[in-house]
């Protein structure tokens, strides 16, 4: 797992929604475990209930309200991230 600062400053990069941010990403300057901690604090903050003991050790589910990824209430920008983390996930066989 990233250390906490490291997963706040990728957090604080992406929640500023500049363009480096999603350059980043496109770029594949994340590894396949920065991107899926990036991903799931993504869903944490929109309140998704996670399924697997390894993410809910991680992350918790307290406070959690919705099940299925489809019902988050993501931004514009959440959903653009998120689809950039996908790309670089499947472009690197995460």
């Amino acid at each position: 797992l990233l250390k906490p600062a490291a997963l706040f400053a990728g957090l604080v990069l992406l929640a500023s929604a500049q363009p480096a941010a999603a350059g980043d990403i496109q770029g594949d300057a994340y590894g396949c475990e920065e991107l899926r901690q990036l991903r799931n604090a993504t869903f944490k903050k929109a309140g998704y209930c996670f399924k697997s003991q390894k993410a809910i050790a991680a992350y918790g589910n307290e406070g959690c309200r919705f099940s299925s990824e489809a019902l988050l209430p993501l931004s514009k920008m959440d959903r653009v991230v998120l689809r950039d983390i996908r790309r670089s996930e499947r472009r690197q066989g995460c």
